[in-house]
């Protein structure tokens, strides 16, 4: 069993099979979702359920969100009961949404002045992918934390490379979906 105690916040329609797959692989998991009832198959499979992110924080070393935009990873995050007020130094934050490079290079930013590593790392592949395990994961932040954390991001994804420094990761997602929207119309 792996010793990263693992956090999750957001149980969309990505959220919820990616951390799935966490217990899948043997991580110890705590959740929380707005919605407390999308938890419930989790909770049902061995997850623990938290009252709200901060106390996800509080009782994981790596904390992971997926939610929908800037704003929502700002609120838990950054808000009230968020991720950074009950993060200890030493945990990392992964972030899995897809937000402005700005947005997280900020948070990173927050994070790493209470000793907390932060990656961004949008996410590629779709419901199917994040079902699969086999998403595509863009990282950025430090290496080190990238290195700690590619056991977890492994159990979601198949293809993982770490880009660069805090908000590379949605520089790269954000050339990928141009590159991608371009194609389309070609």
């Amino acid at each position: 069993m792996p010793n990263e105690r693992v956090g999750f916040v957001g149980l969309g329609i990505m959220g919820e099979p990616m951390a799935g797959n966490l217990l899948k692989a043997g991580f110890s998991l705590t959740v929380w979702n707005r919605t407390p009832s999308k938890a419930d198959a989790l909770v049902a499979e061995g997850a623990a359920l938290a009252s709200n992110p901060a106390t996800v924080a509080a009782a994981s070393d790596i904390v992971i969100s997926c939610v929908s935009d800037s704003p929502d990873v700002e609120a838990v995050a950054l808000g009230t009961d968020g991720i950074l007020e009950g993060a200890r130094a030493g945990t990392i934050y992964i972030d899995c949404s897809t937000i402005s490079p700005a947005v997280a290079r900020t948070i990173a930013e927050r994070f790493r002045a209470k000793g907390v590593g932060m990656l961004d790392a949008p996410i590629s592949g779709g419901d199917i992918g994040a079902k699969a395990g086999t998403l595509a994961i863009m990282v950025g932040g430090d290496v080190a934390d990238f290195e700690r954390c590619t056991p977890v991001l492994e159990a979601m994804g198949k293809t993982i490379v770490h880009v660069g420094p805090s908000g590379s990761g949605q520089v790269v997602k954000l050339c990928n979906q141009i590159a991608g929207g371009l194609n389309l119309m070609a």
